[in-house]
């Protein structure tokens, strides 16, 4: 019973924040920001994520098998990847299994944009300016700060390759800019291709059944 209220809570948690997101959006300076990224996006940054993603899975398979690797707060309470997208062995066998990520992804995917450029804006600005033991720090961290949201601790480190490759990019276009503004919005245009590439095989296996 405890462990289905904290799963509510969660989900109530992570809708609310969806919800509030989409509304950032729609706000002037929202669109300004969301138009800002999108208008950047090209072909070539879903063609990079998709070996960079390819080193994430397989990285984050091995590690959650190691001792301690393994835990996650959200799927200690039976929740599956993410909790952003809401998948919970607690809505298994009910309409809520399909209905509830399905929700989530409505308001997620077009949000993405604007929750890439705010990592971005966190993680990856100012990277010009750190060596590159600092730079793989910052990948590890950025990596890490998935483990608060309920991944795996294995699953979060795994995702310190993502970080690696989205400072590669922002490095790439400071050094062509010699703009940080310039470079963040090029790491976010990164970012959000990898992120949408990955919504995409959960809209994917969600239709399967799969999850």
């Amino acid at each position: 019973m405890l462990t289905d209220l904290l799963t509510l809570a969660v989900l109530a948690f992570i809708g609310s924040r969806l919800v509030g997101a989409v509304r950032v959006a729609l706000s002037p300076r929202g669109r300004e920001r969301w138009l800002a990224v999108v208008r950047g996006l090209r072909p070539r940054h879903f063609l990079l994520a998709l070996p960079v993603l390819v080193a994430v899975f397989a990285a984050v398979i091995v590690l959650v098998q190691l001792p301690l690797l393994s835990f996650g707060w959200w799927t200690a309470l039976g929740g599956q990847g993410n909790p952003v997208v809401g998948s919970t062995s607690r809505t298994r066998g009910t309409p809520l299994q399909t209905l509830i990520p399905a929700v989530f992804l409505l308001f997620l995917i077009p949000t993405l944009p604007l929750f890439a450029l705010r990592e971005e804006e966190v993680f990856r600005a100012g990277s010009e300016t750190r060596t590159t033991r600092q730079r793989l720090w910052w990948a590890v961290k950025f990596g890490l700060a998935h483990a608060l949201v309920g991944i795996p601790i294995g699953a979060a480190l795994g995702l310190s390759i993502g970080g690696i490759y989205f400072t590669w990019v922002y490095l790439r276009a400071w050094r062509t800019t010699g703009s940080r503004e310039r470079a963040v919005l090029e790491s976010a245009r990164a970012h959000v291709a990898y992120n949408f590439i990955i919504a995409m095989l959960v809209v994917v296996l969600l239709a399967t059944g799969a999850v």
